[in-house]
């Protein structure tokens, strides 16, 4: 006699939604990443461009010329301003995404406990009809011999 497990498509289906939540949680951590280089490439804009308008007010630039790079460098503080915002908004993704995780991972190892109570209890009742066969075996065989 083999073991069946009555709710294991809820065991397959809690599994599934681990793995989904895992996916879910991987994206998210992309994007995260993918804010934070784009941060770190506008900061790097600015500071390079900080120098240039440095060299530029040293070299007999004309006025324009520097009012327009100084333009640009409130741009891209502005830009840098709106991708804290994103990096923040991604940070409380994968804040939501972990919660997540961890209850579909909780929800997984309560009915995996659960399959393997019923396993544990299956075996039992096995060793348990496996003695009582033998048992009556002997009973049979010093009944045999009795007679």
């Amino acid at each position: 006699m083999r073991f069946h497990y009555n709710f294991q498509k809820v065991v397959d289906l809690k599994s599934n939604e681990k793995t989904q939540a895992e996916w879910m949680l991987s994206s998210a951590l992309g994007e995260l990443q993918a804010q934070e280089k784009s941060l770190d490439q506008l900061l790097e804009q600015r500071s390079t461009l900080l120098l240039e308008l440095q060299n530029a007010a040293e070299h007999k630039t004309p006025m324009a010329k520097i009012r327009e790079m100084q333009n640009y460098v409130e741009y891209l503080d502005l830009c840098i301003s709106r991708k804290h915002t994103d990096i923040n908004r991604a940070h409380a993704e994968v804040q939501i995404k972990q919660d997540q995780l961890s209850t579909k991972m909780l929800d997984e190892k309560v009915w995996l406990k659960a399959r393997d109570k019923a396993l544990n209890l299956f075996q039992q009742e096995m060793i348990l009809r496996e003695q009582n066969e033998l048992d009556e075996m002997a009973t049979v065989r010093f009944a045999m011999k009795s007679l």
